[in-house]
């Protein structure tokens, strides 16, 4: 069986994921996400070692007997199904996706804010994708810790651009008073290169008070793929701990 603490140490060859939070605490958010898996659904498979528990969990239930099929949003997500004979499928070859199950870098956890339940994702490059599944699904389930949880979003966002863009992109998120640093690989010479062939910035806005008018000025900017700004697209949180698993509902 593929070890989701290999999956982990992988993904930090390329990615800025946020540290902290326990493996006790992550396993109980992904497999109670695992639990609203249903017979006879299409479920959504996010990256990041909080959502490979998730995986891992659905997995065992598939060698029980549960039918699902599944579309992954990245290499190593489509690697740990593959490793739990979890059968796959693509967005073009169904109806629709009833449930997606994927982590976050950073979530709005403040009733009293029109950003509740706001996200930032990206940490592991593969947003894009992410975005794409969680958008097109009945029902998006974020699974974090609690040290992903923030009153206001502060985390450096990402964003996928064309590598024929990058200097355009640049200017234009230093004039959006942003601060563009373009994401190294760890282990290779040179910068990060996506699943879809592109590269990352990571940008500083400091405290984003409104990360719904600042996703829409990102999206407009010619060359960006797509930004980790995820706004209205979260339906629930399950925030584990060591105890069991809080849920926050949007």
């Amino acid at each position: 069986m593929y070890n989701v603490f290999l999956l982990a140490a992988r993904l930090t060859n390329q990615t800025m994921k946020t540290e902290g939070g326990s493996d006790t605490a992550k396993r109980h958010a992904g497999e109670r996400a695992a639990d609203a898996v249903e017979d006879g659904t299409v479920v959504g498979l996010g990256t990041g070692s909080t959502a490979a528990y998730a995986i891992e969990a659905i997995g065992q239930a598939v060698a029980d007997g549960l039918d699902v099929r599944a579309i992954p949003t990245s290499f190593q997500s489509r690697q740990l199904a593959l490793e739990y004979d979890i059968p796959l499928t693509t967005l073009d070859a169904v109806d629709g996706v009833d449930l997606a199950i994927d982590g976050a870098d950073q979530v709005v956890d403040d009733p009293e804010s029109a950003a509740h339940g706001a996200l930032i994702k990206g940490g592991g490059g593969a947003h894009a994708r992410e975005k794409l599944v969680d958008a097109a699904a009945d029902r998006f389930l974020v699974v974090a810790d609690p040290s992903k949880l923030t009153a206001e979003l502060d985390r450096s966002v990402p964003l996928e651009v064309l590598p024929d863009a990058h200097t355009v992109v640049a200017e234009r998120v230093r004039e959006l008073d942003g601060e563009p640093t373009l994401r190294d690989a760890e282990h290779k010479d040179g910068p990060v290169v996506t699943d879809n062939g592109n590269l990352l910035f990571d940008c500083e806005f400091g405290s984003i008070e409104e990360p719904d008018a600042l996703a829409t000025t990102l999206a407009s900017i010619p060359g960006v793929v797509e930004h980790g700004l995820f706004v209205g697209l979260a339906d629930e949180t399950y925030v584990g701990t060591a105890d069991g698993v809080d849920v926050r509902t949007y």
